[in-house]
C-alpha cells in the first residue's frame, strides 16, 4: 500500500510539473512571435514546404513579386526540375535554397530553423497548399515561435479538401515534443505522413518527400 501511495504522489508530481511546463511555453510561445512580428513587420525570406510541384510553380511566381527575398524549399521535388522552374520565372539561383534534410511536416521546419536564426531572419512567408497549412501553421506556431520567428500564411489553391484532425493534432504533439525535447518523433510510420497528392506520387514510385 505505502508503494502504491509513492508511485501515486511521483505520478501526480510528474502531471504538475508538466502542467506547469505546458502554461509556459503557451505564454512564452505568443510573447516571442509578438516581438518578432514587431522586431520584423515584413517577411525577410520565403519557406516553402515540399509537397508537389504547384508549390514551386507557385513559389517561383510569388518570388518574382518579392525580388530582395531568398527562398527555402523544404524537401520539396527534385533538384533538376526544381530549378528550372524558378530559372523559367527569371530568379537567380543564388536565392533559391533546395533544402532535402525534411522527412515530413515537422521535420520541414526543425531541419531549418537553425539555418534561419543563423541568417537572423525572424518572419517568413510560408508557402503550402491550402489542405495542408491548418496544420503547418499549427506546427509553426509551436517551431517556429518558439525561437523567435513568425510568419505569413500564404496558401497554394487546390481543389484537396483539408486535411484530419488526427493529423493535425498528431504533429501539434510531435511539434511540442520538438520544443521540450529538441526530438520530433521522425522516426514513425513515414506513411503516415503523406499528404493526399504525394501518396498517389508514391504509389506512382514519384514520392520523393513524406509530408
Amino acid at each position: 500500500m505505502k508503494d502504491f501511495y509513492c508511485h501515486h504522489k511521483r505520478y501526480r508530481l510528474i502531471c504538475a510539473v508538466s502542467t506547469v511546463l505546458i502554461l509556459i511555453l503557451l505564454s512564452i510561445i505568443p510573447l516571442r512571435l509578438a516581438i518578432a512580428y514587431s522586431q520584423a513587420p515584413h517577411p525577410q525570406a520565403i519557406l516553402t514546404l515540399g509537397g508537389g510541384v504547384e508549390r514551386e510553380t507557385f513559389t517561383a511566381q510569388f518570388a518574382q513579386a518579392h525580388p530582395t527575398l531568398d527562398i527555402w524549399v523544404s524537401s520539396g521535388i527534385p533538384s533538376n526540375k526544381a530549378r528550372p522552374i524558378f530559372r523559367a520565372a527569371g530568379i537567380n539561383d543564388e536565392r533559391v535554397h533546395l533544402d532535402r534534410r525534411a522527412v515530413d511536416t515537422v521535420t520541414n521546419f526543425t531541419s531549418l530553423v537553425p539555418d534561419f536564426k543563423r541568417r537572423h531572419i525572424q518572419h517568413l512567408y510560408l508557402i503550402t497548399s491550402d489542405y495542408h497549412m491548418p496544420r503547418a501553421t499549427a506546427i509553426a506556431i509551436l517551431v517556429l515561435g518558439s525561437q523567435g520567428i513568425a510568419f505569413t500564411p500564404v496558401s497554394v489553391p487546390s481543389n484537396i479538401p483539408t486535411e484530419s484532425s488526427f493529423r493535425l493534432l498528431r504533429d501539434v504533439g510531435r511539434a511540442f515534443l520538438w520544443v521540450v525535447t529538441g526530438h520530433t518523433g521522425a522516426s514513425l510510420n513515414p506513411r503516415l505522413s503523406l499528404s493526399p497528392v504525394q501518396q498517389l506520387y508514391h504509389s506512382n514510385g514519384d514520392s520523393n518527400h513524406t509530408n
